[in-house]
């Protein structure tokens, strides 16, 4: 990139941040979702700033970047939540959620959203895709021994939190699909 790209850049970066921002703080549910959609939208121009118009077009045209990296933003947070009331409802299926023990779904979605990050990509990697030890390490590119210990460690904090919670687990009721042994 020469210093002509890079000097234009700056000057449009300088020119438009604000309004840029403001345009996805106002479309957004919180300002870290606004600040991804900000710096993902600098960053598509950024690699595309041979495309840039001149003048005023440039801001209409990180608008229009910016609007696509909004719904982009969108659907995958739709995928999220539809992913998460799947997970929900396996999650009730595996604690059995009938009526004598009083289980609640959200209490349930409630304490597995307070696991971490790590913990519940794990966890729903066994409980929700149905993966085994070695296609878990495989994706992960971890060891599978790695992964036995991780997958027990959250199993364990998801168990403990569960049971903070009221919510009691059984023999039966393991992190595990039907059919399958990790």
């Amino acid at each position: 990139m020469d210093d002509d790209w890079l000097a234009r850049f700056e000057a449009v970066y300088r020119e438009t941040y604000h309004q840029i921002t403001a345009y996805a703080v106002r479309r957004c549910d919180s300002p870290q979702d606004a600040a991804d959609v900000v710096a993902e939208t600098f960053t598509i121009a950024w690699r595309r700033v041979s495309e840039l118009p001149p003048g005023q077009e440039a801001r209409l045209w990180l608008y229009g970047v910016a609007r696509k990296v909004l719904a982009g933003h969108r659907r995958s947070a739709d995928r999220r939540r539809r992913r998460s009331v799947e997970l929900d409802t396996e999650m009730a299926d595996l604690y059995g959620s009938s009526p004598d023990n009083g289980v609640e779904l959200s209490v349930i979605a409630q304490v597995f959203g307070s696991l971490s990050d790590d913990d519940r990509e794990l966890l729903s990697l066994v409980a929700w895709e149905g993966l085994g030890r070695e296609e878990i390490a495989t994706m992960l590119g971890l060891s599978r021994n790695a992964v036995r210990v991780r997958l027990h460690r959250a199993r364990r904090r998801f168990s403990r939190a569960l049971d903070e919670a009221g919510v009691r687990s059984t023999t039966e009721s393991r992190m595990v699909p039907a059919g399958r042994s990790l």
